[in-house]
């Protein structure tokens, strides 16, 4: 059940009001933000749009510079105080993929499993749909809020990203939206964001690393060993699992003083958010959905096992893997192992 727009924006009145994104954020979260933005204005609610890191695709830098989508580093954001408000937005705090602002995190509205229970939310919206773009439509289509084409498109190609094309995590809601918004969007400008989503220049990286996939039986590992973006790995599991031997993607790349994971799952019973939590538990965090999930772990604790970084991160999962009950086309596909 949609909860009350009068209760966010009564909370935001006569305050100075932020709009945080999940770190390096993707086309969902910015168009959520951009749409949450616009949605408050209406209430003469002014919100900034902040996040941590940089907007790393083409597509999604296209989207923010042709709708004059404002973002706000955390870096920028000298003048942040402990009284402000922050609505956070496709994540939830205390997330690995959030960063901690000085400002109060009062409302949280996410398509997220909960991983971190929060209780000082004033106002939360968590709803289990295919993406965050899909709630904020939601406001507009119940509240029946008049809705510029730049927010139909914006929140229409947040929808197709996250749920690539509706072909994972797509809910009934989901589908009443896409047919809500696709009349009041730009078809020819969502062709143009979904046609530049990999950089030329990645070209070379993404030949590399389909060469050093290793699959486990229905369960393939990708060790993306140079510098890349977030969104590059998602990219890279989001390919590997249309692999037709692949039935379960973990994507990995260092990053900082540990190591980036993105995981996807075809199969319900093998709950992608539920695996990254169980595989990094105690070295590190890691949550999201049945089908697409993220998480990040320290790399002291992993070489505190082994040196063999691979072959423990294989072992991580496969061995969360193994112990997961299946029924179904996925007992069938990926029938239980005591071990790999």
């Amino acid at each position: 059940m949609i909860p009350k727009l009068s209760e966010l924006v009564d909370l935001l009145k006569g305050r100075r009001a932020f709009i945080q994104t999940h770190n390096f954020p993707d086309p969902d979260a910015i168009a959520s933000a951009f749409g949450l933005q616009v949605l408050l204005d209406n209430f003469n609610v002014k919100t900034t749009i902040c996040h941590h890191g940089c907007v790393e695709r083409t597509a999604t830098a296209n989207m923010a510079a042709e709708f004059g989508i404002e973002m706000t580093t955390d870096e920028e954001l000298e003048d942040m105080t402990p009284e402000d408000y922050i609505i956070v937005v496709d994540s939830q705090k205390g997330n690995s993929n959030i960063r901690d602002l000085i400002g109060d995190e009062v409302a949280c509205i996410d398509h997220h499993p909960v991983f971190c229970e929060v209780d000082d939310y004033k106002y939360k919206d968590i709803r289990i749909v295919g993406s965050c773009s899909t709630i904020i439509a939601d406001y507009y289509r119940h509240y029946d809020i008049d809705m510029p084409e730049s927010v139909a498109t914006a929140l229409l190609y947040g929808l197709k990203s996250d749920t690539r094309d509706f072909k994972r995590g797509v809910t009934q809601l989901d589908i009443e939206i896409y047919a809500y918004l696709y009349p009041k969007s730009n078809a020819q400008q969502i062709r143009f964001f979904q046609a530049s989503e990999l950089h030329y220049d990645e070209l070379n990286a993404f030949a590399d690393s389909m060469r050093k996939i290793e699959i486990f039986d229905g369960v393939a590992f990708a060790f993306l060993d140079f510098n890349c973006a977030d969104a590059f790995i998602a990219t890279v599991s989001d390919f590997i699992l249309d692999i037709d031997a692949v039935n379960v993607a973990i994507v990995y790349t260092r990053r900082g003083d540990g190591f980036k994971f993105s995981v996807r799952s075809e199969f319900d019973e093998l709950d992608a958010g539920q695996i990254v939590s169980a595989a990094l538990a105690g070295l590190g965090s890691g949550g999201g959905h049945r089908s697409m999930a993220g998480g990040y772990a320290m790399e002291s604790r992993i070489l505190d096992i082994s040196i063999d970084i691979n072959k423990v991160i294989q072992d991580l999962f496969l061995n969360v893997i193994s112990k997961t009950p299946r029924t179904g086309l996925a007992a069938k596909v990926m029938p239980m192992k005591g071990q790999w």
